[in-house]
């Protein structure tokens, strides 16, 4: 229990770190409301606009010439993202889950310096999980891409509960599957192996991930594996 409590506190300083950044410009925007998308929604993007994620997390995506999706990362709470930022196309979002988005004029970004080193400082983190992403691609064998890219999901994402690390997104077996170059099929039934070996279950749709020593959540425990903010 007492390891549980520390991965907690480790995941709220997480947090926290997020929520500073949103209540700073909460307190800059008071005037500018937010824009909701309710899961599932594509979201518009402007060639001069940045959106800030605000509550809930966003899919980012492309569409190849074969009318396949390659999943190119996932924004959540204080991360921009927008054509500014992206030299990718096509380049879709949608909302993975419910979000609340605030809109920032790319100009009114470069003119305020608190703005730019906000903006700036949470970008990394896109920056940080799309090497890992990449990094995950170089894997030979599916079962560690998918294991792998389970675990960073726990990491970027999760909720540290005593019966594990869940990770509060509804991802479908396609999803996991483009985001880590394999087929639906395969997704399924490694996913069975891996309930088979004891380290994960689905409760409510959503995947925890077990604590035990053993498993490979357990890495996360480590405070040198909780990212700094």
């Amino acid at each position: 229990m007492s390891v549980v409590t520390s991965a907690s506190r480790d995941a709220v300083v997480g947090l926290q770190s997020h929520q500073t950044f949103i209540d700073l410009l909460e307190q800059l925007y008071r005037d500018r409301a937010l824009v909701a998308y309710p899961t599932g929604q594509s979201i518009p993007l402007n060639a001069d606009e940045v959106l800030v994620v605000c509550r809930g997390v966003v899919q980012l995506f492309t569409i190849q010439q074969d009318g396949s999706e390659t999943l190119l990362g996932l924004a959540g709470p204080s991360m921009p993202m927008g054509l500014p930022l992206t030299t990718v196309e096509p380049y879709w979002a949608t909302a993975l889950t419910d979000v609340d988005l605030l809109s920032l004029p790319f100009a009114e970004i470069e003119e305020s310096p608190v703005l730019m080193a906000g903006v700036f400082r949470n970008l990394t983190l896109r920056l940080q999980q799309s090497e890992a992403w990449l990094a995950l691609s170089g894997k030979r064998l599916v079962a560690d891409r998918l294991k792998h890219f389970l675990v960073m999901l726990a990491k970027d994402f999760g909720q540290v509960e005593p019966g594990g690390i869940r990770i509060p997104l509804r991802l479908t077996h396609h999803q996991l599957a483009t985001a880590i170059g394999t087929t639906r099929v395969t997704v399924t039934r490694l996913l069975k192996d891996f309930k088979a070996e004891g380290w994960l279950v689905v409760d409510q749709r959503h995947i925890v991930l077990g604590l035990d020593p053993k498993f490979p959540a357990n890495q996360l425990l480590s405070p040198m594996h909780y990212r700094s903010m």
